[in-house]
């Protein structure tokens, strides 16, 4: 397994290389660009070209992505274009908040999407399976934007059950360690901290959360019904297996392998999904940045959070390889 994980992890490296020339070609193909950006209304050709050349952005695309290639060897991505701090100080702030977000989610997709799944495919054909169905095209469908209004409209503004926006309420003086709302609440013992991170997080993980939950539903609920119509499930029926045994080890371990690769595959969706939603709970997370970034033409930042969302992304589908080996004894990392 040890070889397995080291050559994943070399396939990283050509794997961010090519998508960093993509990227920085990109970026430079797109008409306007930061200068005009930054420059807003006073933009006058003068102007721009000045600033492009304090910018470097005047030299060729190749000097201009050998240089950015040298400093970004040394974790160097340059310093943002409209904050002026630098890009991984900017990504260091405002991470921990993305990943609280995306945490939660994936717990609230997890948690009850594989119950549902497993219950829909063994009442096949029941008013549960039919509303599950019907339920997760909904989930599907509703764009995350328009649920998290929603939720804010019914449960904030009209029920005022959960904070509309933010992370915490402004006049609570919380000790920040990890970055982590809830957890920083947690280890320093201020658990009104805690509760009050955790109310906001509430509609925020609800929203970002249903896209992925009806996906893992509806693979959990064809990979349930294709393994209990298999031989070996029908052979442990008639040894007069206990059903708890039979739906544990047999059915639910082995319909567990396409679901935990739809789990890995949903992270990119939740990063993705996570600039809407960040922006509709003014979250103040990765998303907001990536958000700005566009808007302003911010290639330094652009830049980099493109990088580390493909490195999470690959990080997170090397976890889903080797949990195939956990689920099933049978499969062999080599």
């Amino acid at each position: 397994m040890l070889r397995f994980v080291m050559r994943r992890l070399l396939q990283v490296v050509p794997t961010l290389l090519v998508l960093s020339a993509l990227v920085f070609a990109w970026l430079r193909l797109l008409p306007g660009g930061p200068a005009s950006a930054l420059l807003g209304d006073k933009a006058t050709p003068e102007k721009i070209a000045d600033l492009n050349k304090i910018l470097g952005l005047d030299q060729p695309i190749p000097v201009q992505y050998v240089r950015f290639l040298g400093r970004a060897l040394t974790g160097d991505f340059g310093s943002s274009l409209i904050s002026g701090d630098t890009v991984l100080a900017e990504i260091a702030r405002a991470l921990p908040a993305t990943i609280e977000l995306s945490v939660a989610a994936l717990v609230i997709a997890i948690g009850l999407g594989i119950p549902l799944g497993y219950l829909a495919a063994t009442h096949r054909g029941r008013p549960l399976d039919n509303g599950t169905i019907i339920g997760t095209l909904v989930g599907v469908a509703v764009p995350v934007f328009f649920l998290g209004y929603l939720l804010k409209a019914v449960f904030a503004v009209q029920l005022g059950w959960f904070p509309p926006s933010g992370r915490q309420a402004v006049d609570i003086d919380a000790t920040r360690v990890t970055g982590f709302a809830v957890l920083d609440g947690l280890l320093t013992r201020e658990f009104d901290a805690a509760a009050d991170a955790l109310q906001h997080l509430v509609l925020p993980a609800v929203a970002l959360a249903t896209i992925p939950l009806a996906v893992i539903v509806r693979i959990t609920r064809a990979s349930v019904l294709d393994v209990v119509n298999s031989d070996f499930v029908r052979t442990a029926n008639s040894k007069g297996l206990a059903p708890s045994t039979v739906r544990g080890r047999h059915v639910l371990r082995n319909a567990l392998l396409p679901v935990s690769t739809t789990i890995g595959l949903q992270v990119g969706l939740l990063l993705a999904g996570a600039v809407l939603t960040e922006k509709v709970f003014v979250w103040g997370g990765v998303g907001t940045l990536l958000a700005d970034g566009i808007t302003r033409r911010d290639y330094p930042r652009l830049q980099a959070l493109i990088l580390l969302g493909a490195l999470i992304y690959v990080l997170v589908n090397l976890l889903v390889d080797l949990s195939y080996a956990i689920i099933d004894p049978r499969v062999r990392l080599r």
